[in-house]
């Protein structure tokens, strides 16, 4: 029997609701079957935890006595530059910005210890970094300069806003050719010396949702230690590829835009990261609930890491041009037992993600739906793509 959103918050409330994790219901579905799942189990809780480029955060500095017009002109908190094309006191600090000029910054070329996705953790962690701002004056903001220590508690607002987070598959990078490359996807050693990944696997949430049939625009997420949502599809949203049979897409596919207050986020959940010889990122912990509406929502969220495939990519051809090669696919049971083979070559694998906090995080807001902290949102329209036919009505029921 169907179930819906309301009903499953009634259970919520009363204390009666059945909430498992992704790894936990491979094992309910292996030993009970799709039906009895779909109709016992009532939420799926799915997580990631991994480098994620566009990020970055919305702040309202305040004003200062006199005022200054920061819109327009350069600003920099601890060293790294922000983007000031906004109104007075908004400034965005995206998680890839670098320092412009400072060589004892640098311990590789195009390598960089501190950027702003560590600016963004020394926030949430509480720590106070240094306002720099130079720009021109006018009758109604007349500062030209400004220098100041500033906080998460000392400014107006921080919004946590990402454009592209949660990648639906992702490629394994390799390097075919005979020289050392350095790329997002870490350093990758010539002559397939070594396969890089990036996903939690069969914990990712949208593979456990392939279609978007729950997940849509509206919503309510963990991300990075508190409440977020979903409020568009992600840049470079492409539900549009070729798909295996089971729903899982060939190449990178969905990706979702997050919001979330970066006041109550958590230091645990967004660290910044230095990618050798590329530059800097934020790794960004979320988890995203599957309400269990009916079987289809329970075969989806059954999907193991040995039925999911990843297109292998050579990152020293692929990338410094606009066309993408797949040269093959390999599941994600192979790579986490440490070693693929690309034709006949034997190859290690690693991922940069962690598996262990996505782990986590699918156990914490398991928890907070237990304890009544987090309760399931109906999304106020569906990603694009959705499958055919998927209608809010589905969701809401009669």
């Amino acid at each position: 029997m169907a179930k819906t959103i309301q009903e499953i918050n009634q259970k919520i409330k009363e204390g009666k609701v059945v909430v498992v994790t992704a790894g936990e219901m491979k094992e309910i579905v292996a030993q009970k079957g799709i039906k009895e799942a779909a109709r016992t189990v009532d939420v799926v809780t799915t997580a990631t935890f991994g480098p994620m480029c566009s990020s970055g955060a919305f702040l309202n500095l305040g004003h200062s006595r006199p005022k200054i017009k920061v819109g327009g002109g350069r600003a920099y908190l601890n060293n790294v530059p922000v983007y000031t094309g906004l109104a007075a006191v908004d400034i965005y600090l995206g998680a890839s910005a670098i320092p412009d000029d400072d060589p004892r910054n640098q311990i590789y070329p195009g390598e960089f210890k501190y950027g702003g996705g560590h600016v963004i953790e020394d926030l949430v962690a509480g720590k106070s970094v240094n306002l720099k701002v130079s720009t021109y004056g006018t009758d109604c903001y007349p500062r030209k300069e400004l220098e100041a220590k500033i906080s998460l508690k000392t400014i107006n607002d921080a919004v946590l806003f990402n454009p592209r987070n949660c990648y639906q598959n992702y490629n394994v990078a390799v390097n075919v050719s005979r020289k050392m490359i350095y790329t997002y996807m870490g350093p990758l050693k010539p002559s397939l010396g070594n396969a890089n990944y990036c996903s939690a696997g069969d914990l990712s949430p949208l593979l456990n949702d392939p279609y978007y049939r729950t997940i849509g625009i509206g919503t309510k997420i963990f991300l990075a230690g508190t409440e977020g949502f979903i409020c568009w599809p992600g840049t470079q949203h492409n539900p549009k590829v070729k798909r295996f049979k089971n729903g899982i897409p060939q190449s990178p596919a969905g990706t979702l835009a997050l919001i979330g207050d970066l006041k109550h986020m958590s230091p645990q959940w967004l660290r910044g990261v230095s990618m050798l010889g590329y530059g800097t990122s934020l790794a960004v912990g979320i988890g995203i609930p599957i309400p269990v509406l009916d079987e289809e929502t329970a075969r989806f969220t059954a999907v193991r890491n040995e039925d999911i495939y990843a297109p292998i990519v050579d990152y020293s051809k692929s990338y410094p041009q606009a066309k993408t090669e797949v040269i093959g696919y390999v599941s994600y049971a192979e790579l986490r037992n440490g070693i693929i083979k690309i034709g006949s070559k034997k190859v290690r694998s690693a991922g940069i993600s962690s598996l262990v906090k996505a782990r986590e995080i699918a156990n914490v807001l398991k928890d907070w739906i237990h304890k009544k902290k987090f309760y399931l949102t109906q999304p106020v329209a569906p990603l694009s793509g959705a499958e055919s036919g998927f209608k809010l009505k589905d969701l809401k029921g009669k």
